[in-house]
């Protein structure tokens, strides 16, 4: 999607992709401009940070398997809210899912289900309506169906 992305979208490994892309075809239903990045907290950590240094998103919405370290590694290095998504690669996805949702004190990170990009663009997008009326009302008219 064009102009200035509202939300980051990144994924820990292109095997992510298809709650990506769940989170992308709410993100684009709602107008929410957006960019997906694929970086990981382990193999990739120097880009990692480099990216959030530098992205003026307003939300991220960190994808990740397994240990799950990504959506603390992002909220460990910025003030904007973080929303994790636990992917299903093993343990039924439990082991991502309290990965994310237990951070440290100070760490905070908002917690969907397991491979529930929709919720995430939502929640991506209440946030995003506290200052946007357009995100807003575009919420509104998602409700009514």
């Amino acid at each position: 999607m064009k102009s200035v992305p509202l939300v980051a979208v990144v994924l820990g490994s292109k095997s992510d992709q298809a709650v990506a892309d769940s989170v992308t075809r709410e993100l684009g239903k709602l107008g929410i401009p957006y960019e997906v990045k694929i970086l990981s907290a382990h193999r990739t950590p120097k880009q990692l940070e480099e990216y959030v240094d530098s992205s003026n998103a307003s939300v991220y919405i960190a994808i990740a398997g397994l240990a799950a370290h990504l959506p603390g590694f992002i909220a460990s290095r910025t003030l904007k809210p973080v929303i994790g998504v636990p992917i299903s690669a093993k343990l039924g996805g439990m082991d991502a899912l309290l990965s994310i949702a237990q951070m440290p004190p100070g760490v905070p990170v908002a917690t969907v289900g397991v491979d529930n990009g929709e919720n995430a663009a939502l929640l991506a997008a209440r946030f995003l309506s506290l200052y946007d009326e357009s995100v807003a009302r575009a919420l509104r008219d998602y409700k009514r169906g």
